[in-house]
């Protein structure tokens, strides 16, 4: 072969290579899979970079938002603030008013009698009409008359502060009592005082409990509660909304339970809280129903195999009258009553039951409610009583 001519093939071969490289390098595909693109900024994003931008231009330096606070849990209810009643001592004055408004006219109706220029038959019979009336009961209401006539044939003279006089010496004659008016709330040692509230159903028996109580604990006492009523879910709840405004607590079961075991498991609370007094409200009950009465009496039994018994108080309705006095035999025959408290001894002019209980039964009236106020239990002041009756106001 000829030289030139191979140096021709040569050359040429090496030139189709060099453009078929060339070639290669201008049409090369890119990576498969997605391109990659810069997105363009738009909206809030674009103002803010345009703002980043010109602050970084100006050399002007951002202040960060303020962040928001951070969100508050919601405050807890607050325990309700316990109340600070009034010590008993006292109320009673405190209360005249009160009890002048519904007594009142029973006793300015016998200074008028007893000031007429004629005492003869007719007037002395209305005088002891108006004392059996006020429910004295006729035989303290026959005393008072005797003693006053006599009293006034002897005098000869009836001025009115002569009258109100005589007439309050025979009030108090027959409502004095050598009887203790002292409700007995003093702890023994390591053992509280235990105080049964018995009565039938609506004379305020459970209100006394807990009028009682607060009375109590506004003279210093601490004092425990015994929900023992367990036929009426309402006497229980009752009882524990007094608790709860003085901080007594409140022993308490399930509706029909056992009214002896509430009535224990009371006392034993207040053995292992070192109270100074149990409080216990007992069921209503009807005087002439004698199952439910020896069950009364079963309650008194139980609690004394854990502590002494120091009152028990029946809780007797002003405006009952009679009712009231059998009443009171009725619960005295079987738990030995040791004091009356009269209720809604404000809204009747029936006080003269006071003369009546204390005669038959020989049991002091020891507390009266003058109102329904949760501070209108007062102890009983027979010289408070006899004067407001007979105050002109």
């Amino acid at each position: 072969m000829d030289i030139t001519l191979l140096a021709a093939i040569v050359i040429a071969v090496v030139l189709l290579t060099v453009v078929g490289f060339f070639l290669v390098r201008t049409q090369r595909p890119g990576k498969p899979g997605k391109e990659e693109t810069t997105p363009e900024a738009t909206g809030e994003a674009a103002g803010a970079t345009a703002v980043e931008d010109r602050e970084r231009d100006t050399g002007t330096v951002r202040t960060p938002p303020a962040q928001a606070p951070p969100a508050t849990r919601p405050a807890e209810p607050a325990e309700p603030e316990l109340e600070s009643p009034p010590p008993s001592a006292g109320r009673m004055v405190r209360l005249r008013a009160r009890l002048a408004r519904s007594q009142s006219s029973f006793g300015q109706g016998l200074l008028n009698l007893l000031s007429s220029d004629s005492l003869d038959e007719d007037a002395w019979e209305e005088i002891e009409d108006t004392l059996i009336t006020a429910d004295i009961g006729v035989t303290s209401a026959s005393q008072i008359v005797e003693s006053l006539r006599t009293r006034v044939k002897v005098l000869g003279t009836r001025g009115p502060d002569e009258v109100r006089t005589l007439l309050r010496e025979e009030l108090l004659a027959q409502i004095t009592t050598a009887a203790d008016r002292t409700v007995h709330t003093e702890p023994h040692g390591d053992r509280p005082a235990v105080i049964m509230v018995v009565g039938v159903n609506g004379t305020g028996k459970t209100t006394t409990t807990g009028k009682l109580a607060r009375a109590l604990v506004g003279d210093g006492r601490s004092v425990v509660l015994g929900a023992a009523d367990t036929f009426r879910a309402a006497a229980s709840e009752q009882l524990q909304t007094w608790g709860g405004r003085v901080g007594a607590p409140v022993v308490t079961k399930e509706e029909g339970s056992d009214p002896a075991s509430v009535a224990f498991d009371a006392v034993s609370r207040g053995i292992e809280d070192g109270a100074d007094t149990v409080i216990i409200d007992t069921a209503g009950r009807l005087h002439t129903k004698t199952g439910l009465m020896d069950e009364l009496g079963k309650v008194k039994r139980v609690v004394e195999k854990k502590s002494q018994v120091d009152e028990v108080l029946l809780v007797l309705d002003a405006t009952t009258g009679q009712n009231g006095l059998r009443q009171a035999r009725v619960f005295g025959e079987v738990v030995n009553v040791t004091g009356i408290a009269l209720t809604k001894l404000d809204g009747t002019a029936k006080g003269g039951i006071i003369v009546q209980v204390q005669r038959e039964l020989g049991v002091p009236v020891k507390l009266v409610g003058l109102g329904e106020g949760p501070d209108d239990l007062a102890p009983f002041d027979p010289e408070v009583f006899v004067d407001t009756i007979l105050s002109e106001d």
